[in-house]
């Protein structure tokens, strides 16, 4: 299951509004005889790749697959049919579909036909690789993951607003990634002034799929000398929600228009507007060992002040990782809606 874990891992960014799917055909003697990977929406799916791979020798053989395979009709055929005709004789499933159109109906498909079924091998694993997937499937919206770079003593800009370059190289270079999972990012309005940042996907170059720019402002119009004002990416759109209500109706709209995953890229106070109306799903926060000192420098998280250490928000699953000199710490704030 690991190793088709690493299989789907290799259409990062490309499946939307997709899940990340990989498979592997293993013979009764432990030999991989097939193997595939969903590339991306509207493509084969990875179970009938990985069956085609093997060929014949699928017949008698064990399915791995990360999640648990479709059985209607969509944009291909359902993969049940395919593993039907094939021969094969069990199925390894990583997690259940949150797709109510599929859960579990493939599991009682396949075993009514005789064919031996597991779940739940590196479910942990498998539901985290496609959590933005799974969210705005059972929920209508995307998934909302906030971004953040930050000294140690959690500052992300000098007084004039200086920021670049807190973090390092490496760090840099996982916010790409970032970029190329989500299918839409959004900043204030202020770091679009003061960074005039792109927004889009610059590494791998030539990209192909460069997500929406949101930027969040009551300004009617960008500085017309802004990059992403005339660098032939998805234009920029002035949006401004501040309320539950106005946010849900945005992310609501932004679902329809399968935007899986929403990443906040700053500055504080759109972090801290979206973390009080409990939008947030996700943080990544890289924090590089640098003290910037001084009280007018800006905060990671802005907005009002809390009188009581009761109105601060738990994260739970936090985890720390070493990117280059910075840390990636990641968490699900325990607020969202």
């Amino acid at each position: 299951m690991r190793r088709a874990l690493r299989l789907a891992r290799k259409a990062w960014g490309r499946c939307s509004p997709n899940p990340m799917v990989g498979a592997l055909v293993v013979s009764p003697s432990g030999e991989v005889v097939g193997q595939g990977y969903h590339h991306q929406a509207g493509c084969p799916h990875a179970e009938p790749l990985a069956l085609d791979d093997a060929g014949p020798k699928a017949n008698g053989a064990t399915l791995f697959v990360t999640l648990e395979p479709c059985s209607t009709w969509g944009r291909t055929p359902p993969c049940t049919e395919r593993i039907l005709a094939s021969g094969v004789r069990r199925v390894v499933i990583g997690c259940l579909d949150s797709n109510p159109a599929h859960a579990g109906a493939a599991v009682k498909l396949l075993q009514d036909k005789g064919i031996e079924v597991t779940s739940g091998i590196l479910e942990t694993e498998c539901r985290q690789l496609n959590e933005a997937f799974f969210w705005w499937i059972t929920h209508k919206r995307p998934f909302v993951c906030l971004k953040m770079a930050m000294t140690l003593d959690g500052r992300i800009a000098t007084e004039n607003g200086a920021s670049q370059w807190i973090t390092g190289p490496a760090a840099r270079r996982r916010v790409q990634k970032l970029r190329r999972w989500c299918d839409a990012i959004m900043v204030g309005g202020n770091t679009a002034c003061l960074d005039n940042p792109s927004l889009l996907v610059r590494e791998p170059r030539h990209w192909p799929r460069q997500p929406q720019r949101l930027i969040w402002t009551s300004r009617l119009n960008l500085p017309s000398h802004l990059v992403m004002c005339s660098d032939g990416g998805p234009t920029p759109r002035l949006v401004k929600p501040t309320t539950i209500t106005s946010w849900m109706d945005l992310l609501c709209s932004l679902g329809q228009e399968n935007v899986t995953a929403l990443l906040l890229e700053g500055g504080g106070e759109l972090a801290a507007n979206a973390l009080q109306c409990g939008i947030v799903n996700k943080l990544v926060f890289f924090v590089a060992p640098k003290i910037l000192c001084g009280r007018n420098s800006r905060p990671v998280v802005g907005g009002p002040s809390p009188l009581s250490l009761d109105n601060a928000i738990s994260v739970s699953n936090l985890t720390a990782t070493r990117v280059g000199d910075d840390w990636m710490m990641t968490g699900y704030p325990k607020c969202h809606k």
